[in-house]
């Protein structure tokens, strides 16, 4: 199943627009004025011990990895790996999205939500980072518990 097929089986509405790709919270600025929503910066980090989180806050704030391994209860927290990446979201290095977790079948990365992002209209790529989604939080939350993975708020 891809994510259009399990958006339509969640019944979960959305709005796309297709662009050059983009690799970097600057180049997608512009796409803003194209599709409604909150820009949202996706970090894909592991702990010592091959934890894996997806950390998914506003694209305007800064990520505090500290704070965040402090509140996760593990220690340091760096970015993973693009081999581990590809290997467990199946996604490339650009691309990043929550969306991946379709390809995470044995739900091995937890999702670390921004509180900020609660109920707003969030913009991620479906998978491929020449398309963005405005998908609405409560929908996303839907996706990611359909998948099975924990997420937490943060």
């Amino acid at each position: 199943m891809n994510i259009y097929e399990i958006l339509k089986k969640l019944y979960i509405g959305y709005e796309e627009i297709e662009h050059k790709a983009v690799y970097t919270v600057e180049e997608a600025l512009s796409l803003k004025e194209k599709i409604e929503g909150i820009g949202c910066k996706n970090l894909f980090l592991t702990d010592k011990k091959n934890n894996y989180f997806l950390y998914v806050l506003r694209d305007d704030k800064r990520a505090d990895l500290k704070e965040l391994a402090l509140f996760l209860n593990v220690s340091k927290l760096i970015f993973a790996s693009e081999v581990d990446l590809k290997r467990l979201l199946g996604l490339e290095k650009g691309s990043v999205t929550p969306l991946g977790l379709i390809n995470d079948k044995e739900n091995q990365v937890k999702v670390v939500i921004d509180k900020e992002l609660v109920g707003m209209k969030l913009l991620v790529h479906p998978n491929i980072n020449t398309k963005t989604i405005s998908i609405k939080y409560d929908d996303l939350i839907r996706f990611i518990e359909f998948k099975g993975n924990k997420y937490f708020l943060h």
